[in-house]
C-alpha cells in the first residue's frame, strides 16, 4: 500500500475582518498591530489559492494540515476558516491540527472546537490525540495550541495527551502501521526561538525515545527544516514546511508544501519527499527540492 501525503500549514487566511472595540482587549491588540503593519503584506491569497490547486492537481491521497488558519481568534474568522479548509477536502480527505493563532485567546477555543471538530477527530471519533488509518499509514494529531501571553506563540501537549499518544504509538507498531504525527510546533528542544517553542518538547523527545514513530510533521516557523530524534530502533525525521500562503524570496521561507510518498510497514518503512512551492520570479509551482529523510 502507498500513501500519497500532501502536509501544508500556516495558511493565515486573509483579509482579516474588521474587529469591534472589545475584542481588541489583551493579546489580541499586538496582533492586530502587527498583522495591520505589514504581516497582511507578507500572507497572499493568490499565491495560497495557487498552491492548493497544486496540491489538488497532484491527486493526495490525504492532506495534513498543521495549524494556524486564523490569525487573532476573532468570532468573524471562523467562518472563512471553514469555508478555506473545505476547499482542501472533506473530513475524511483532510487532517487538521490547531495553532497558536488558531487558539489566540481563551475566547477563541469554542469556536475553534466546532469549527474544525470533523477534521480533527480519529476514526472512532476521538478528539486529540486522534488516529486515522489511510493505506497502512496511522496518522496520528495532537494539538499544542493553548493560549498565551501577549508576544508568547509557545505551546503545550500535558501529561495527559502525552500519555494517550504513547499508547497509540504502541498500538500502531503492533498493528504494523506506518506511524506519522501531526503537529503544529516543533516538538524538540531548540526547535523555535524563545516564548515560540513546545512547553513540554523534552517529554515528547523522551516518549519517542520509547515507542518511536517514523515520521513528524509540523508547521510554525514558517520554513523548511529537517531534523532527526532518536528512537528506539532507528531516528525519526521530523520535517517542517514553510507558511503555504508567506511570499518570500528566501527558499526555505517560499510560500510552498511538502508531498510525501509512504510505503511499507513499521518495521520497514519506505518514504520519500519532496518540496513543492512558489517558482522563483512568478507565480507558478513547481518542485523546490527533494527532501532527504
Amino acid at each position: 500500500m502507498t500513501l500519497r501525503l500532501a502536509h501544508l500549514s500556516d495558511a493565515h487566511i486573509g483579509p482579516l475582518p474588521r474587529p469591534r472595540k472589545h475584542e481588541l482587549l489583551g493579546k489580541r491588540l499586538t496582533g492586530y498591530l502587527n498583522w495591520t503593519r505589514g504581516r497582511h503584506l507578507v500572507h497572499d491569497m493568490d499565491a495560497l489559492g495557487v498552491l492548493v490547486a497544486d496540491i489538488k492537481a497532484q491527486r493526495p491521497g490525504h492532506i495534513a494540515m498543521t495549524g494556524d488558519i486564523l490569525n487573532i481568534g476573532l468570532k468573524a474568522e471562523f467562518p472563512p476558516a471553514r469555508a478555506w479548509l473545505e476547499t482542501l477536502g472533506g473530513p475524511k480527505d483532510v487532517s487538521f491540527v490547531p495553532g497558536n493563532h488558531d487558539a489566540y485567546v481563551r475566547a477563541a477555543l469554542p469556536y475553534l472546537a466546532a469549527t474544525f471538530a470533523p477534521w480533527s477527530r480519529g476514526d472512532a471519533g476521538e478528539a486529540f490525540p486522534y488516529l486515522r488509518v489511510r493505506e497502512g499509514v496511522a496518522l496520528i494529531g495532537l494539538s499544542s495550541a493553548v493560549p498565551t501571553l501577549p508576544l508568547i506563540a509557545a505551546g503545550r501537549l500535558g501529561r495527559a495527551q502525552l500519555a494517550a499518544v504513547a499508547d497509540l504509538l504502541s498500538q500502531a507498531a503492533q498493528d504494523g502501521l506506518v506511524r506519522v504525527i501531526m503537529i503544529h510546533h516543533p516538538p524538540y528542544q531548540g526547535g523555535a526561538k524563545f516564548a515560540r517553542g513546545l512547553s513540554d518538547a523534552a517529554q515528547f523527545e523522551a516518549m519517542i525515545r520509547r515507542v518511536g514513530a517514523e515520521l513528524v510533521l509540523h508547521g510554525h516557523n514558517h520554513k523548511l527544516s529537517i531534523a532527526h530524534l532518536p528512537g528506539p530502533s532507528r531516528q525519526v525525521p521530523v520535517i517542517g514546511v514553510a507558511s503555504a500562503s508567506a511570499i518570500h524570496d528566501s527558499g526555505a521561507y517560499r510560500a510552498s508544501y511538502n508531498f510525501f510518498q509512504i510505503e511499507g510497514t513499521q518495521k520497514s518503512p519506505y518514504i520519500r519527499a519532496r518540496m513543492r512551492g512558489l517558482l522563483p520570479g512568478g507565480r507558478e509551482v513547481g518542485d523546490l527540492r527533494r527532501i532527504v529523510i
